[in-house]
């Protein structure tokens, strides 16, 4: 019954849709450290990383003059998932990164899930083997594209895809192709399949612009009224307060407990849940709200899912649940800010941040409290 209790009290599983799939993280398994984690706000990139992503949008025009639509969060999306941004790397000043990422050898002996044979085609210059072709750097590039991409992002005449401002310019110019409008979104799905030919990659990278997105424009809160304005406010001012699984109350973040489905304690983390998040904002205008996520849509006006997000006001609890239509599998909540966002506590590895609501699967509407 404890042991119940304890697993009910907190939130949240990652959810299937948002995974990073076996497939992505075979092919992206930079060696070396530097694996995926989760995130979801411009807190989660190195400033080196973020100032170059930012640098190859100002200049991809020099390249692909008829590129429109280009932003940061999209190369941001990109490096996020084939090399987690380089984390665990030294960035240095001009952009270099060391040690080196490199992906796995791909010379058909299975290792990563490859079967398929890739020749050599730079003699090591740039993957470090001469045995076969290997993906590199944070955008991971094979030698033989980057041979044709490769683009000089910090002026020292040498375009190098181990380089941040290389290696991003380089995508940049890359997803550009021909002069595509990225801010079409049949045209940005073309360019993600065209930089690895996987509908589930093009999935994973779209989740990630979206967070990001999401992350990089904060909601208007000028006309909201009083006690609506007070919670996101709230909510807003716990931003970068680490996940602890179990952790948060309404009187503030706290250490947590063990242990998440994926075994990830929060005891020695203070910080919120998501449950632990939505009850301290709303302490802040005097409601006291239960404890946990299923607990928490029993509370208010219930808005269906099948209203979609489209019917959330800020100020509503937004659900997710395995089973959307059965309440008892409700297993996370935000509060939604407009806009298409939430701001929540995701899940552990991350930060209190803003998310789109399409974010995480299982939409399973939401509670109007205010």
């Amino acid at each position: 019954m404890v042991g119940l209790l304890m697993f009910a009290a907190v939130c949240c599983a990652a959810p299937v849709g948002n995974a990073i799939s076996a497939y992505m993280a075979l092919k992206t398994g930079a060696q070396g450290g530097g694996g995926i984690a989760e995130g979801g706000s411009a807190a989660d990139i190195p400033p080196r990383m973020l100032a170059a992503y930012k640098k190859a949008v100002q200049n991809v025009t020099l390249y692909a003059p008829r590129c429109q639509g280009m932003r940061w969060p999209i190369l941001a999306a990109i490096a996020k998932v084939e090399s987690n941004h380089a984390i665990g790397r030294t960035i240095a000043d001009n952009g270099d990164i060391r040690p080196k990422l490199y992906g796995v050898l791909l010379n058909g002996s299975g290792q990563g899930g490859n079967i398929t044979a890739v020749p050599d085609s730079d003699r090591g210059k740039w993957d470090g083997t001469a045995a076969g072709e290997r993906a590199v750097g944070p955008f991971q590039f094979l030698p033989s594209v980057w041979e044709h991409v490769g683009r000089d992002g910090n002026g020292d005449k040498i375009a190098d895809p181990h380089n941040a401002d290389d290696a991003a310019l380089g995508a940049a110019d890359h997803l550009c192709g021909r002069g595509r409008d990225l801010a079409r979104s049949t045209q940005l799905r073309a360019a993600i399949f065209q930089y690895n030919h996987s509908n589930e990659y093009v999935a994973d990278v779209l989740g990630w612009i979206a967070q990001y997105t999401a992350s990089a424009t904060g909601p208007d809160l000028k006309h909201l009224p009083g006690k609506v304005r007070i919670v996101i406010e709230s909510a807003l001012s716990q931003r970068g307060v680490p996940y602890s699984w179990g952790g948060g109350n309404a009187d503030g973040p706290s250490y947590g407990f063990c242990c998440s489905r994926r075994g990830k304690s929060g005891a020695g983390i203070k910080g919120f849940d998501c449950s632990g998040l939505t009850s301290y904002a709303y302490a802040r205008a005097g409601i006291r709200l239960p404890r946990t996520a299923d607990a928490q849509a029993g509370v208010g006006r219930r808005l269906p899912a099948g209203l979609g997000t489209s019917a959330l006001r800020p100020g509503d609890l937004v659900f997710y649940a395995y089973v959307p239509g059965r309440d008892s599998t409700i297993h996370h909540v935000g509060i939604y800010v407009g806009g298409g966002q939430m701001i929540n506590a995701a899940r552990p590895g991350t930060v209190v941040r803003l998310d789109s609501v399409n974010t995480m699967s299982g939409f399973a509407g939401g509670a109007r409290l205010l």
